[in-house]
């Protein structure tokens, strides 16, 4: 008989113990084997992982799966929460939660709010009471168990409680965006939910938080999904044609009516794109440039909408030389504003620079807002009460296009503001005295409903809508919704290029269409075609 050589198992073919993502080293394996000869308890987390996590010399991040974080902002406040979240959570929760009074439960009932004190790991030193609340996975926000602390939010509680928690050789800080990460990746969350989330936080104006909150509850993440879901079926019917087309089970017209709902979905994809960038940016913030003529008032107007004295105002030319900006809510329009230099020719080589800096501001600004002193301004027909023509300094004439906005300052210059009309100065202007507050009022009334109109963000009832043909709700809010959805108008295009002769290549490119599609929500699964074909189609009917 022939003598059977056993070789032993590799080791990278040997299961891993629980929560252990790497293999341990050899000092690693010493403790595990000490650790599996301890009996089992009665009740409560596994001892045998309480001794292996304990007395492992050293973890890596990898094997401190459990992430704890502050989760309120820092600061002297009534309650800030600590955050802890992984499989260990249990363990923290013995280590660092003691209750007020004797409970018949080892452990904590979900979902519930109890009153205790927090105490150190290792001294049992009572830390502060707060309220402590744990959520069994995966019915918590990461999908995993997460304990939260409701604590008093003072540096130094914070400071010991997080250092407590640091004592834990299982526990280690949370990374930025970590907690999400987990949401995102045990699928309580998709992309759009996550930014729409982070926007949420960021949210300044109304607008802002309108958007953010219809993307953080899954309404951008429905609709895309609906386009992807459209796209898939259109890929089913080909793919039905290139399994079946030779037989009898495929009724006639199949191809026709798929290239007739791609072409809708391609019409629908590039009603998207053709937005104005409206979500980008109202999440973002428009980009306003303050420019004209120096002592028109720039710099008066720039503190007027900052309600402060943000910029220097002197009788002086040339006082602004560098590019200030201000954040604002504006009609609940998110609105960056620059104040630049005054446009003009000069010798001064710091003014020069100033100057430049200001027309290239211009360039990259989404509005721009001229401001002429109503003196630098030729009328013709002023003296027979009505302006007949007005004719802009020469160092602004260039740049004053017709979407330009234009605020003609220093109208206290000639008495009675009513008696200054200009008509016909410029399709969007409005005349005012910064120094005195006449028609301030009207002027950021009327800027503010201009620039509503123009970027159609109306915000009302109807934008927490799902309706894509409202017209109110922005689909695309970052760039790369907008790139994402380029690629797959591009794929579509080819596709309905292709002729009925290189199916299989056409086939494809409607694959890449959905692949494009579910990179913004980060769905892709290629199983979803055979779905749909299974649930369209009675094959052998």
């Amino acid at each position: 008989m022939k003598a059977v050589q056993c070789k032993p198992t590799p080791v990278s073919a040997r299961a891993l113990p629980s929560g252990i993502s790497s293999l341990p080293s050899r000092r690693d394996q010493h403790c595990l084997a000490i650790a599996a000869s301890v009996p089992r308890a009665h009740a409560g987390p596994d001892v045998r992982r309480v001794s292996r996590l304990e007395t492992a010399p050293s973890l890596s991040d990898a094997q401190r799966a459990t992430i704890y974080a502050l989760s309120t902002p820092p600061g002297k406040a009534g309650v800030a929460v600590v955050r802890v979240s992984g499989p260990d959570v249990l363990l923290v929760w013995e280590r660092l939660v003691k209750r007020r009074k004797s409970c018949a439960r080892a452990l904590p009932e979900p979902r519930r709010m109890e009153r205790c004190q927090v105490v150190h790991p290792d001294t049992s030193e009572p830390l502060d009471e707060g309220l402590v609340v744990y959520f069994k996975g995966p019915r918590s926000f990461t999908t995993e168990d997460v304990l939260e602390l409701h604590i008093h939010s003072g540096r130094a509680i914070i400071s010991s409680v997080l250092a407590a928690l640091s004592r834990l050789p299982f526990c280690r800080p949370a990374e930025p965006g970590e907690f999400t990460r987990r949401a995102f990746r045990g699928g309580r969350l998709d992309l759009t939910q996550v930014e729409g989330l982070k926007d949420l936080v960021d949210a300044e104006t109304e607008g802002q938080r309108r958007m953010a909150f219809t993307a953080a509850g899954g309404g951008t993440r429905a609709r895309f999904e609906q386009l992807r879901t459209d796209i898939i079926g259109c890929l089913a019917q080909v793919e039905a044609l290139i399994d079946f087309g030779e037989g009898e089970d495929i009724e006639e017209g199949v191809y026709d009516e798929a290239r007739q709902r791609a072409s809708q979905l391609l019409d629908n994809i590039q009603t998207y794109l053709r937005d104005s960038r409206r979500g980008e940016i109202m999440r973002a913030g428009l980009r306003l440039t303050i420019f004209g003529p120096p002592n028109a008032g720039k710099s008066s107007l720039f503190n007027f909408l900052a309600q402060r004295e943000a910029a220097i105002v002197t009788p002086v030319p040339g006082t602004t030389r560098d590019i200030l900006e201000l954040s604002l809510d504006i009609g609940g329009i998110p609105i960056i504003i620059a104040d630049t230099a005054g446009l003009r020719a000069t010798d001064d080589p710091i003014e020069q620079i100033g100057v430049e800096r200001a027309r290239t501001a211009l360039r990259a600004a989404d509005v721009t807002l001229c401001v002429v002193s109503c003196e630098d301004v030729d009328l013709n027909g002023a003296g027979g009460g009505n302006v007949t023509s007005v004719k802009l300094p020469a160092s602004v004439q260039a740049l004053v296009a017709d979407d330009t906005f234009v605020l003609f300052n220093k109208s206290d210059l000639y008495g009675r503001r009513d008696q200054l009309q200009l008509h016909g100065a410029h399709p969007h202007h409005w005349v005012a005295s910064l120094k005195t507050g006449e028609g301030t009022a009207e002027f950021l009334e009327g800027f503010a409903r201009a620039l509503q109109r123009r970027h159609l963000l109306t915000w009302r009832r109807c934008a927490l809508d799902d309706d894509a043909a409202s017209g109110h709700t922005p689909l695309i809010t970052h760039a790369r919704h907008r790139v994402h959805l380029e690629s797959a108008a591009r794929f579509i295009q080819a596709f309905l290029a292709a002729s009925p002769d290189e199916v299989v290549i056409a086939a494809e490119e409607l694959r890449y269409a959905a692949r494009a599609v579910g990179k913004i929500s980060g769905v892709i699964d290629v199983e979803d075609v055979l779905d749909a074909l299974f649930r369209d189609f009675c094959i052998g009917k």
